[in-house]
């Protein structure tokens, strides 16, 4: 049964063209407007997502059509934006910039065409003025089956510049130009970095979001960006389905701790609800606020986060240290991934090289350092059995880490051999109950993973209980 998701797609013509800077403005003017304005991300991002779930309430999500499937992705936008009165998909990079230099794989052009949303395309006209026509024309004719409805200038340097733009894109290209962005510092994103995520959970960007609303309620046609959102075709549902609606009569099986503050906060939404649909009760506590591992915790997941801005405070609190190594030591199946695989360390050495001790789990160091140490997509394949995967079996996600982590014995088991656009290297560490790496996997690209976690959780409960 088609279902109707009023929707756009906001691409730039590059980074930095100026598309979170329009998204982020747009949802903030709908959302004062009483819409409910659900946030996506195109690729696995997870900065972005954070901005918009503070601005929108709701918990923005990631569509990826590497990561998944053309139909998982849709699934995923079709769960997301169930009530939502308007959904806006900020793109990544350009429009057409994806996994793939020679087809539109991965890219905001594929979301696009696969969720037949229209397209607002944000274009940096910074000393330019007719030749953004050419820009815009490029766009058009480069894929015509992207449907480019809409443009947005960024970065005017007066009105009178943006009517120049408008009236050259709207002759030569046949799209509306519906509004524009000034060049005013007082607008600029903060320069992306891991740090960003607690200062948005704190509320210090949130001057920055009404600055956004502001400029964006006086310079860009509102109701013209909801027209175009409106008529969006209905879309069909793929026939088959993996994130099947839980009855609420069945009772969960198992118990999953989920370690969830400002440290540990980067979880997939899908990722939970498939541990949730396969019948697990997620407990969240918070080890940032001295909470211990739950006695009754059957499993345990340490997603990632920023364990380097709070490695003071999670450093100094022995006890809950001691509760992931007693708990972990006696055998609870516990999945680790970036930051909560730093947690579980001997030590975080801070950028000015004061050794912090951590869990003392896993035999390694972490060095912080000032730039990105590993960025972009993986396929991960398991070197032996683990937690989650069997030898050789394949799961894919993503690593964005300022850290290098070095082990302090010889026997120390890698997870998986990861393959990246540099090549392939072992990652991780694997060792009977323990599973931790820096790639974030994403469940949905092999939910076998869930169903061996929980049956995992489900032996160790019960042993659990036996010995009780």
């Amino acid at each position: 049964m088609s279902e109707a998701r009023p929707r756009i797609v906001i691409a730039g013509t590059g980074s930095g063209a100026g598309k979170t800077t329009v998204t982020l403005g747009l949802m903030a003017a709908f959302q004062k407007r009483g819409l409910k304005v659900q946030g996506f991300k195109a690729g696995p991002d997870y900065i972005d997502p954070s901005y918009h779930t503070a601005v929108t309430g709701r918990p923005s999500r990631n569509l990826d059509t590497w990561m998944l499937t053309p139909n998982r992705m849709k699934e995923i936008f079709l769960n997301g934006s169930r009530e939502a009165d308007l959904s806006i998909i900020e793109g990544v990079m350009g429009l057409y910039d994806g996994k793939d230099p020679l087809s539109d794989r991965g890219s905001t052009a594929e979301i696009a065409i696969l969720l037949n949303s229209p397209v607002i395309l944000v274009v940096h006209i910074h000393s330019m003025a007719r030749s953004a026509a050419a820009v815009v024309k490029g766009f058009q004719l480069f894929n015509p089956r992207v449907p480019i409805a809409g443009v947005i200038a960024n970065r005017a340097g007066s009105e009178g510049h943006f009517r120049l733009v408008q009236a050259a894109i709207e002759q030569e290209c046949g799209v509306p130009v519906l509004g524009w962005l000034p060049r005013d510092p007082s607008i600029d994103i903060p320069e992306r970095h891991l740090g960003l995520i607690p200062a948005i959970e704190r509320g210090e960007i949130d001057p920055l979001f009404e600055r956004l609303r502001e400029v964006v309620e006086k310079g860009v046609d509102l109701n013209r960006v909801a027209e175009i959102a409106s008529q969006a075709p209905q879309l069909d549902p793929p026939a088959d389905r993996l994130f099947i609606a839980q009855e609420a009569e069945q009772k969960p099986s198992v118990t999953i701790a989920v370690a969830r503050d400002a440290a540990f906060n980067f979880y997939y939404p899908e990722n939970l609800e498939l541990l949730r649909q396969y019948g697990a009760r997620l407990l969240y506590f918070s080890p940032l606020r001295g909470e211990p591992v739950p006695e009754d915790a059957d499993g345990l997941y340490v997603g990632g986060g920023f364990p380097e801005e709070f490695v003071r405070e999670l450093s100094a609190d022995e006890r809950v240290k001691a509760s992931f190594r007693t708990k972990i030591a006696a055998g609870l199946p516990t999945f680790a991934e970036c930051g909560g695989y730093m947690y579980l360390t001997q030590a975080i050495i801070d950028r000015e090289g004061n050794a912090h001790p951590m869990a003392g789990v896993i035999p390694a160091v972490v060095q912080m350092k000032d730039r990105l140490a590993a960025l972009g997509y993986r396929e991960v394949e398991a070197v032996s059995d683990n937690l989650l995967l069997r030898r050789g079996e394949k799961a894919r996600g993503h690593e964005f880490h300022y850290s290098t982590l070095t082990p302090r014995e010889e026997d120390y088991p890698p997870a998986y051999e990861s393959a990246g656009r540099r090549g392939k290297t072992r990652e991780g560490y694997a060792r009977g109950n323990l599973l931790a790496g820096y790639t974030h996997l994403h469940f949905a690209s092999n939910p076998a993973m869930v169903k061996r976690w929980m049956a995992a959780c489900g032996e160790y409960g019960k042993k659990r209980r036996r010995d009780g």
